[in-house]
């Protein structure tokens, strides 16, 4: 007997992964980078600290992004794409030929 998650399409499970405030737009600047908190916080205009916390946690806890806590002073984050979410650039690659 299959279970409901063999059904789902990964389509699917992708979008759903990716919906939310702010995901896409952390996704698509992480690509050439690590980010920062503070650093996203001003380049995505609109955006505020609950908000961006929240898409960060969840990109986290859906192995898109891992967490490093570089220990230089001044101590900071850095979010960076896991190998996962890289599996994912040449889609978006792809999508963004077709605009």
């Amino acid at each position: 007997m299959q279970t409901e998650q063999q059904h789902e399409c990964p389509a699917e499970n992708l979008l759903k992964m990716l919906s939310g405030k702010w995901k896409l737009q952390i996704f698509r600047l992480a690509v050439t980078h690590p980010v920062r908190f503070n650093t996203l916080l001003k380049q995505l205009e609109g955006s505020n600290k609950q908000s961006l916390s929240v898409a960060l946690k969840e990109m986290e806890e859906d192995d898109l992004l891992s967490k490093e806590i570089v220990s230089q002073k001044p101590l900071h984050i850095a979010y960076h794409l896991t190998d996962k979410a890289r599996t994912l650039i040449p889609v978006f690659l792809q999508l963004e030929k077709l605009r």
